[in-house]
Formats: structure tokens, sequence, C-alpha cells
């Protein structure tokens, strides 16, 4: 259980990684803030709490492994991990352009602290069962994390995958369905309505909550919950909103890949700073 200080930190931590993200993306002219930004707010509990991880030594043997299935919300990683230290923070200005290491999908071969390529949704899950079933046969004391995003779970092979893990009983992979209930041409009802996912996934052989995916003290303590039953994978659908936190994102529908103005960014990120001044003064 997070107490009021710890809960602060990370709240300070998502809005910094929402600050980065959008900078970054305003750099670049163009980019997916839309579920960049639905997913800061897990990032923050997994790399600064929750991850045994060291920024010094990106490849440590024992270390939890982090998959982003939703590969475009890279941006978003990228402002944890250089937060974190795994690279200097300038870095991020780089973003998808020529020479870069920071592409605007996931990248293992270019990024110190990813420890996956994604992009091609769907296959995330896949790879992390690999991942999770080989430590589980190394009897390594290590937890593979995933997030998925709702519309990705449209891909059958989301679905293939959730019934082999459930299979082997891989307790310690746990998973995030970022459920901002949109995806690029439209919302996820509209398209192809997956109803209710914490169930569906329950049905699979998972261990499955859904709660505010805004709230780090709610993310926590479904990860904690999540690793005492040590039985079943995990599943924690994460109730958020896609755009969340910029200002000129969240209450769009089109968001998913947006050009994005230098002002635009800049008027955003005096807002976060201006709540980060007041979470900071109380």
């Amino acid at each position: 259980m997070l107490d009021k200080n710890k809960v602060k930190e990370l709240n300070i931590f998502a809005i910094k990684i929402r600050i980065e993200t959008i900078r970054q993306i305003a750099t670049r002219g163009f980019g997916h803030i839309g579920g960049a930004m639905s997913i800061c707010d897990v990032l923050a509990v997994l790399y600064g709490d929750v991850m045994k991880i060291d920024p010094k030594n990106p490849k440590l043997e024992d270390r939890d492994w982090f998959v982003c299935s939703k590969g475009h919300a890279g941006p978003a990683v990228y402002s944890a991990l250089a937060l974190s230290g795994f690279f200097k923070v300038e870095e991020l200005k780089t973003l998808n352009q020529h020479g870069t290491n920071l592409p605007s999908h996931c990248d293992r071969t270019k990024t110190p602290g990813i420890d996956v390529t994604t992009g091609s949704l769907g296959q995330g899950l896949s790879v992390a069962t690999g991942v999770s079933l080989g430590h589980k046969l190394d009897k390594k004391n290590s937890y593979t994390y995933v997030i998925l995003g709702d519309g990705e779970c449209n891909e059958g092979q989301v679905w293939e995958a959730a019934l082999y893990i459930a299979q082997k009983k891989l307790s310690n992979l746990i998973a995030f369905v970022d459920y901002n209930k949109q995806q690029i041409d439209g919302y996820t009802k509209d398209i192809n309505d997956l109803g209710d996912m914490r169930q569906k996934f329950e049905d699979f052989g998972w261990y499955a909550l859904s709660i505010d995916g805004s709230r780090v003290e709610e993310i926590e303590k479904a990860i904690e919950k999540s690793k005492a039953q040590n039985e079943k994978p995990s599943m924690i659908i994460l109730n958020t909103r896609k755009g969340a936190g910029c200002s000129f994102a969240e209450n769009i529908l089109n968001n998913h890949h947006i050009n994005i103005s230098m002002e635009q960014g800049n008027e955003a990120i005096e807002i976060l700073e201006n709540k980060l001044k007041t979470l900071m003064s109380n």
C-alpha cells in the first residue's frame, strides 16, 4: 500500500512523463499523442516504484521485463526511461528523426531500456509469453509486464496468447489493457465491441481486475493483488481517457495520430507545469 508521499511522488512523475511526451511530439510536429497520454500513470507506477530495473545496467540479468505491445505509445515509454536515467532527457528531442535512437515505435536494438521491439499490433503478448515462460523454466524471480491497447485486442493473436498463458499458469506475467475506448477509426464499441474486457480475460483463465487507470494508488494496489494470488496470469483493465492530460487532445475523437504545432505543445505543457507546481507545493 502506498503512503501519501509515495502517491504524490508518482503523480509528479506521471505529469513529468506527460510533459516530456508532449514536448517530443510537438518538436517532431506529429505523432501518436492519444494513446501515449493514456498510459502515463501506469508507466509512472511501473518505472517509479514497481519494476526491478537498473538504468545503469539495462540488460540486468534478473530484471523485470516490460513490453509495450501498443508500440506506437513509445514516446511515453521513452519519457519514462529518460526521466529514470536510462539516457539523457535531451535525447527526447530527436524522436523519429534521422539517426535517432528513438523511433516512433519501440525498438530494442536502438533504445536503452526497451526489452522488446513492438509496433505490429497483436504480437507483443505472444513475445511476452516466451519471455515469461523462459523465466519460469529458468526459475528466475522476474516479472514480465505488458501493456496492450483496447483496439489492439481486436487481433486474434492476442486471444491465442491469452489461452496459452493461462494454460501454462504464467503467474509471473502481469498485463494491462489501456481501455481508453478509442482506436484509430473511432470508438472501440462501434468498430469491434469487445464487451466486458475483465470478464473475457477471466473466462480465458486469468486473474482479472478492472480499475481507474488514472489513479496511481489503484494501479499499485492491483499489481500487489496480482502478485499475491500467484496462481494465474493477471490482467488489469485500466479505464483511461485517450489523450488524458493533454489539453488539445483529450476531448477529441480523432487524436490517435495528429499534427501538433509547437505553440499547441507549449500551451499544453504550461497547463501541466502549473499543475505540477501546485502538486509539489502541497
